[in-house]
């Protein structure tokens, strides 16, 4: 009896140090999580600190009126017209084409993937369908310049051709390599609704295409938007595609068959270090960027409302 009670007594000390060990390396991780998270806001701020500044003294110049309502745009020039329109107007064209392909290719990808594609399938094709977006998007703005351009000017079924630099062969391409984002994070959102769910509406008579449109789609539908919504903030946001096949006219035109430039291609165009630091094309690369910057944040904004409205909990 007393060996045992030693026993005892013994092993309460090592049970109370392996506690304290494990509850500091849940301290650690919880830290660790945090300084991720604040990381993230404190990158984001150093973004908004970096823009603010010169967007003051551009606009300080320059009217705010006359630069969000200008239709001309050629601020690098002696005379320079500040109009940024033209640049919104390439941007919107490029993204909607994008959209166009990335969306419901990516949505029946998703579908496909999530009720259709047996678990071999699936485990295939899901990491052939994303290592398109591995490849850099300089390869996809060649692509789009050499293959997909002459393409559609030798098949254009309408009087004038394309461009050589127009909107619809970057539009397409990109949507392309948007694809795999959209497909992905779909998929991952119709593969968490509970099997209950497909049972039920089996259960009741539901073809599988039923049962994928009427009970899975909705029940994700918070995911597919958020995935819809990055996929398009994507499109926005990319550079080199533009830059390379949609050229650096900035036309203020709806016609995707002509040249045109984004705000991400002025950026990159105008920020090769031509500019001298102070003078009112270097503030102009700023301004540009804070705009673009206010057009994401506002459409995460938006896709944050329409998250929590649709999105469903399960138990």
């Amino acid at each position: 009896m007393a060996t045992a009670t030693k026993v005892m007594s013994a092993s309460r000390p090592l049970e109370g140090l392996e506690a304290g060990r494990g509850r500091l390396r849940e301290k650690l991780i919880v830290t660790s999580l945090f300084l991720c998270a604040a990381l993230s806001i404190l990158v984001t701020l150093g973004i908004v600190v970096a823009l603010v500044e010169p967007s003051i003294e551009f606009f300080a110049t320059i009217s705010p009126w006359e630069f969000f309502t200008g239709t001309e745009w050629s601020p690098l020039f002696k005379n320079g017209e500040f109009g940024v329109l033209p640049l919104v107007a390439g941007t919107m064209v490029v993204t909607v084409i994008a959209s166009f392909v990335c969306l419901p290719l990516g949505l029946f990808a998703a579908i496909y993937l999530s009720e259709y594609a047996t678990q071999r399938t699936r485990g295939f094709v899901k990491p052939i369908l994303e290592i398109l977006a591995g490849v850099p998007t300089v390869v996809y703005g060649f692509f789009a310049l050499t293959f997909v351009t002459p393409l559609l000017r030798e098949n254009w079924l309408f009087e004038t051709p394309p461009q050589v630099f127009n909107a619809l062969s970057g539009g397409l391409v990109m949507g392309i390599m948007i694809l795999p984002t959209v497909a992905s994070i779909a998929e991952d959102a119709m593969f968490a609704v509970p099997q209950s769910l497909r049972a039920g509406a089996a259960a009741l008579g539901a073809t599988r295409y039923e049962v994928s449109t009427r009970v899975v789609v909705p029940a994700a539908l918070s995911g597919i938007i958020a995935a819809f919504v990055l996929g398009i903030s994507r499109a926005v946001g990319e550079t080199m595609i533009v830059l390379i096949a949609v050229g650096g006219t900035p036309n203020l035109t709806w016609n995707p068959a002509k040249a045109m430039q984004t705000m991400t291609a002025f950026i990159g165009a105008a920020g090769l270090g031509d500019q001298s630091t102070g003078s009112i094309g270097y503030k102009t690369i700023f301004a540009v960027g804070m705009t673009l910057f206010l057009m994401t944040l506002v459409m995460n904004i938006i896709s944050i409302r329409l998250v929590r409205k649709y999105r469903e909990v399960y138990d």
